[in-house]
């Protein structure tokens, strides 16, 4: 049996790597702010609870987009699939041009989401909880759509890295 050491070094460089061991899949949180797509590529995702039926994401404390972002009436939320690399990376990118040339949906309350998602949700914010150097967002389902394909794959986030599922 080994014996955990209570003294690690907890540096954030070195959290960041280990917690990077674990896979995390990507979605994109998205909606119309003032007219205009806002959004971001989270992949701290989860769902939370059937009933009432709830997900949510972290972002940082720091984020410029968050601001704007919570204040829309619904969010919208669409997994991406292992092609969106490039979607995540553009999302993480320079604000004004986050949703250049991707084919976006807004519903009539503003959730913005990708159209060739996985899956799609239309949301609004539940509850936000402090948690140190970030905040967990809790959301609450009002719409899924799911785009039903045989074999879906989605973008998964581990290492740093985007990558993908291997079959198995």
């Amino acid at each position: 049996m080994t014996v955990l050491r209570t003294n690690q070094d907890l540096d954030p460089h070195r959290l960041r790597e280990v917690f990077g061991i674990f896979p995390s899949g990507v979605v994109a949180v998205a909606a119309l702010v003032d007219g205009a797509p806002v959004g971001l590529a989270a992949s701290s995702f989860t769902s939370v609870s059937l009933d009432p039926p709830l997900v949510s994401f972290s972002i940082a404390n720091t984020s410029k987009t968050w601001p704007d972002l919570r204040r829309a009436a619904h969010l919208g939320i669409t997994i991406l699939a292992d092609h969106h690399s490039t979607v995540a990376r553009q999302l993480a990118g320079a604000v004004g041009q986050r949703f250049d040339g991707l084919p976006l949906t807004a519903t009539g309350e503003g959730a913005v989401t990708l159209d060739d998602g996985l899956a799609t949700f239309d949301t609004t914010i539940h509850r936000e909880v402090l948690a140190g150097d970030h905040t967990i967002v809790l959301l609450r389902l009002h719409a899924v759509r799911h785009a039903g394909q045989a074999d879906p794959s989605p973008l998964v986030f581990h290492r740093s890295r985007f990558g993908r599922l291997q079959p198995g």
